[in-house]
C-alpha cells in the first residue's frame, strides 16, 4: 500500500508536470498560428489508451508514462516524422515561422514550468506558512555522521556561523558545506570557539560514502513509551526512563545511541538509566538484529521549538519567487557533483524520484515536491542538448546569430543522437535504481 500511495504520487506529480509543460509550447504556437497536429500525455508507440479531436489536434493519453509531447506541424522532434520536408514549407508550419518566434516556441514549456514552481511556491507559503527548526534550537549541539567526524566536527558542536553568515537550519548547513568548498565553520565546543576548515574535496568524499544525512539536532534520550514482548520490555526499561550510558560509557543522546546499538546487532549492552523517580538503575538489554531494543523516544518537540513562518497573499509571492530562485541556484551549483565518478553513481531514475514523496498522502509535501521538480524539470530541458528544447534553442541561437539555417538533415541527425543520448541516460540511471533495489 505506502508503494502505491507513492508511485500514485509520483504519477500525478509527472502528469501536471509534463500538461503544464507541453501546454507552453502548445499555447505560443497557437499564438503565432502555427498548427499543433497532437497533444499527448504519455507516449503512444503504436496505440493510445484514447484520444480524441478537436479542430485541427488530437488529444490524446498514451500508455507509456515516460513523458509527454505535442507535435507542431512542420518540426523535426521526437516522432521523426520527415515527410513533410520533401514539400514546400506552408504558412502554418513550424519551419515557416520567423527564426524569433520558434525561439519563443520553444522556450515556452521552460518558461511555464518554472512559473508553475513559482505559483505553487506562492500557495504554499500562503496556505502552510515556513515550517522549519532553526540552529538556534540545538540547545544540546548537534549530531553528525561520521564523514563530518573525519573533518573535525565533534557531536556537541554549536555552529556560529559558516563563512562568517549564520545558517538557519540543519538543511542550510550541510547545503553550505557541500557546495562552499574550502568554507570555514565557526563552532562552540565545551565553551570554546573553534574553526573547522572543509577541504575542497568534501563533497566528492560524501558522493564516495553514500552519505544520507550530515549532521542533526541533538536530542537526549528518554523514553516515552515501550513495546510489548521487546528486549527493552523485557529488561524492564519503562516510560520515562532517562539515558545516562551505555556500556559505561556516556551516552545520553538518540543519534549516537541507535549508532551504538547498531554497532551492537545480536549481543548485550548494559544501560544505566535515571528513573522518573529519579532513582537510577541498571539494565542488561538484547539488540537484535536490526539494531534495536524496542522502544519510542519521545518527541523532539520535548526539547525544540520548530518555527513557522505565516505569509499573507501579497508577502507569500515575492517569497515564493525567493524561494524558486534559492531551490534553482542550489541546484545549478549541485551539477558540478554529478561530472565526477562518485556523483554518477548517484543517478536515480523513476525510482529515485519516488522516493522523494512520503508513504503517506500530504499535500503540502506533494506540491512542494512537484514544484521541485518543475525548476529541475525546467532547468535539465534548457540544457543545450539535441532532443531536449535547449538543443533546439542551440540551433535556434546560431541561426539568428549567423544569418544562416542549419540544414534540414543536420537537424534529422542531432535529433537522433540527442535521442540516443537520451535513452541511454534513462536507461542507465534506473538501471542504477534497480541495482540498488536488488543488491542493497
Amino acid at each position: 500500500m505506502d508503494i502505491l500511495i507513492k508511485a500514485l504520487q509520483l504519477i500525478l506529480s509527472f502528469s501536471i508536470l509534463i500538461i503544464t509543460h507541453e501546454f507552453g509550447h502548445f499555447i505560443t504556437a497557437k499564438l503565432f498560428k502555427t498548427r499543433v497536429d497532437k497533444f499527448y500525455l504519455f507516449f503512444d508507440p503504436w496505440f493510445s489508451l484514447f484520444k480524441f479531436r478537436r479542430g485541427e489536434t488530437e488529444y490524446g493519453l498514451g500508455w507509456l508514462p515516460l513523458g509527454g509531447y505535442v507535435k507542431i506541424a512542420g518540426m523535426i522532434d521526437e516522432s521523426m516524422d520527415t515527410e513533410h520536408l520533401s514539400k514546400p514549407a506552408e504558412p502554418w508550419e513550424f519551419r515557416a515561422k520567423p527564426a524569433w518566434q520558434r525561439l519563443l516556441i520553444m522556450v515556452a514549456g521552460v518558461v511555464v514550468n518554472f512559473v508553475s514552481a513559482m505559483l505553487i511556491f506562492w500557495m504554499i507559503l500562503f496556505t502552510w506558512g515556513k515550517q522549519y527548526v532553526p540552529l538556534s534550537e540545538a540547545h544540546f549541539g548537534l549530531e553528525f555522521s561520521e564523514v563530518m567526524h573525519q573533518i573535525g566536527f565533534e557531536d556537541g558542536d554549536r555552529v556560529l556561523s559558516v563563512d562568517g553568515e549564520m545558517p538557519e537550519t540543519c538543511g542550510d548547513l550541510s547545503q553550505s558545506v557541500l557546495l562552499n568548498g574550502n568554507c570555514r565553520v565557526e563552532v562552540e565546543r565545551a565553551g570554546v570557539r573553534t574553526t573547522i576548515v572543509v577541504p575542497d574535496t568534501f563533497a566528492q568524499t560524501v558522493l564516495e560514502q553514500e552519505v544520507r544525512g550530515l549532521c542533526a539536532l541533538r536530542i537526549p534520550v528518554v523514553v516515552d513509551s515501550v513495546l510489548a514482548g521487546t528486549p527493552a520490555a523485557a529488561a524492564g526499561l519503562m516510560r520515562g526512563d532517562s539515558l545516562m550510558l551505555v556500556d559505561g560509557s556516556e551516552d545520553a543522546y538518540f543519534g549516537s545511541l541507535t549508532r551504538r546499538l547498531a554497532e551492537r546487532r545480536d549481543s548485550t549492552v548494559t544501560l544505566v538509566v535515571r528513573r522518573a523517580d529519579s532513582s537510577v538503575d541498571t539494565l542488561g538489554v538484547t539488540v537484535d538484529a536490526n539494531g534495536r531494543i524496542g522502544f519510542y523516544n519521545c518527541e523532539p518537540t520535548r526539547w525544540i521549538r520548530p518555527s513557522t513562518h505565516q505569509y499573507g497573499f501579497f508577502e507569500a509571492c515575492p517569497a515564493g519567487i525567493g524561494m524558486g530562485f534559492d531551490i534553482l541556484g542550489s541546484y545549478v551549483r549541485q551539477m558540478k557533483l554529478v561530472f565526477s565518478k562518485e556523483g554518477v553513481k548517484q543517478l536515480g531514475g523513476f525510482g529515485t524520484i519516488g522516493s522523494l514523496f512520503p508513504d503517506t498522502w500530504n499535500w503540502m509535501t506533494f506540491w512542494f515536491n512537484t514544484a521541485f521538480l518543475a525548476i529541475i524539470l525546467a532547468f535539465m530541458n534548457i540544457l543545450p542538448i539535441p532532443a531536449l528544447d535547449g538543443g533546439h534553442v542551440l540551433f535556434l541561437v546560431y541561426e539568428m546569430v549567423s544569418g544562416r539555417k542549419p540544414s534540414d538533415k543536420f537537424l534529422e541527425y542531432a535529433q537522433v543522437v540527442g535521442m540516443v543520448l537520451l535513452f541511454g541516460l534513462m536507461i542507465y540511471a534506473n538501471g542504477n535504481d534497480l541495482f540498488k533495489a536488488i543488491f542493497k
